[in-house]
């Protein structure tokens, strides 16, 4: 801790420029391009292939989730300790290390032949694509111009938005013409490219030197690990003791983790950073607009599928236009970010998500394709022109030398909102006998409609 102080100092060999010059900044956007993608692609594909490998490795369905929830909660305890790591040593470095593990790891998952075995390469793959996702935005700081940063994080959205939407199609056509265990072996060369592309292009960055409090990192592991398990168990309808202990732990921690880290110059959990109104009403309204996104995106295949009665084809179809939306409107809400206030941009969009989202929640007993495939549109328009201004502000809302603890915290605040939004589907369809989808989509619309509040209050704030 004493050693502290010196994190608000970057390395005097390290002054900090305007991004990096060409051509070398096109290969390292394409470095990022390449690890992004797959971190954001393995958070989806096992999904499509969790009754074939449950079946292979002799497990029951519900043992098979392991897979998919392994990985995301490794993912999840991991970003704020590796974005430290990436303060105190550099981005680029844990970057590198993490797109390594990363790639490690996906070859040991295509080699498992039980579910204990391909759990723990999950658990050693979530850490890897903790690393790339941890200092991706901090990456992204770096690279570009501050005149064009609005534009690089509408890149990275728009990369995001893509890899979710063809996640799926991606994993069923794997799947027609090999075994589930190419679906992680695919990983294998591009991972090997998009090292050797991080390893020669990517900027060194301010290093602070500082020791990794090793303490605080287990406290907030704890903390979130706890929080998570807790959350999903209320879905889940788990029983009453379970959660209270899981959430009474996660409480002690958090209070423990946070006394600890108020006394820190640059914090594993970036308190110091929450005291900053603009970066602490950006955080806020991506926590409420990804339970918003998440609760649609986890009920919309029921409504399509049981009340509707469409089959999974027509279901992932009808759920395409929405990310693809996004993909396209994110790189025009970048450069409109590098203009206007991100409070108004992203307002302006969470308002229009919500009359979405209400449309879909008013949708007739027997819609058209069209009637769909709009509100979905619209629903796309509205997160496009929220997400990108809103990570814009959160990474530059932080001093340079605390971007790492920036671009941490946008991550966590994305996951902790898609797993509330998950567990309040989950809680709402075993509370509701009929019209579940409905009540979800109508509690998204609130969602949403907070997060418009939240983010048009940032105006104020300025």
């Amino acid at each position: 801790m004493a050693r502290d102080a010196r994190l608000a100092e970057p390395d005097p060999k390290l002054p900090i420029e305007d991004g990096v010059p060409l051509p070398q900044r096109y290969w390292a956007i394409l470095a990022i391009a390449v690890g992004l993608t797959l971190a954001v692609l393995n958070g989806a594909i096992a999904n499509v292939a969790l009754p074939t490998i449950a079946r292979d490795v002799h497990t029951t369905p519900a043992g098979s989730i392991w897979v998919v929830n392994a990985f995301q909660l490794a993912v999840t305890v991991s970003l704020l300790p590796l974005a430290s790591l990436g303060e105190i040593h550099g981005y680029r470095k844990v970057y590198r290390w993490g797109l390594v593990v990363f790639t490690i790891a996906s070859l040991f998952c295509a080699l498992s032949n039980s579910l204990p075995l391909l759990i723990l390469a999950r658990v050693i793959q979530g850490f890897g694509a903790a690393g790339i996702m941890s200092v991706n935005g901090a990456l992204v700081r770096f690279i570009y111009p501050r005149r064009m940063l609005g534009r690089g994080v509408g890149l990275n959205a728009t990369i995001g938005s893509i890899a979710s939407a063809v996640g799926p199609s991606v994993a069923s056509g794997i799947l027609s013409v090999a075994p589930w265990p190419w679906l992680f072996a695919v990983n294998v060369p591009l991972g090997i490219v998009a090292g050797i592309l991080a390893w020669r292009t990517l900027p060194d960055t301010p290093h602070s030197g500082a020791q990794f409090d090793t303490s605080s990192a287990a406290l907030q592991t704890v903390a979130l690990g706890t929080l998570l398990i807790g959350i999903s168990e209320i879905g889940h309808g788990e029983a009453p003791f379970h959660v209270i202990m899981d959430l009474t732990v996660a409480v002690i921690t958090g209070v423990v983790l946070v006394v600890r880290q108020m006394t820190q110059r640059a914090p594993m959990l970036p308190v110091d950073l929450l005291r900053i109104p603009l970066f602490a009403l950006s955080v806020a309204s991506s926590v409420c607009s990804f339970i918003a996104q998440s609760m649609a995106q986890v009920s919309l295949p029921f409504l399509f599928q049981h009340k509707l009665g469409m089959d999974q084809v027509m279901t992932g179809l009808l759920m395409t236009p929405w990310p693809l939306t996004v993909a396209v409107i994110a790189p025009v809400a970048g450069r409109l970010a590098d203009r206007y206030p991100a409070g108004l941009l992203g307002g302006c969009g969470m308002v229009v998500m919500a009359g979405g989202l209400a449309a879909m929640a008013l949708l007739p007993e027997d819609p058209a394709t069209w009637d769909i495939v709009w509100r979905m549109t619209v629903c796309g328009i509205g997160f496009g022109f929220f997400n990108t201004p809103n990570n814009r502000a959160i990474i530059t809302s932080a001093p340079p030398v605390r971007t790492g603890g920036a671009s941490g915290m946008q991550a966590t605040a994305r996951l902790l909102g898609q797993t509330m939004g998950a567990a309040v589907v989950a809680l709402v369809f075993g509370t509701v006998a009929e019209g579940g989808s409905t009540v979800t989509l109508v509690v998204a619309t609130g969602a949403a409609a907070a997060a418009a509040a939240v983010s048009f209050s940032r105006l104020a704030a300025r």
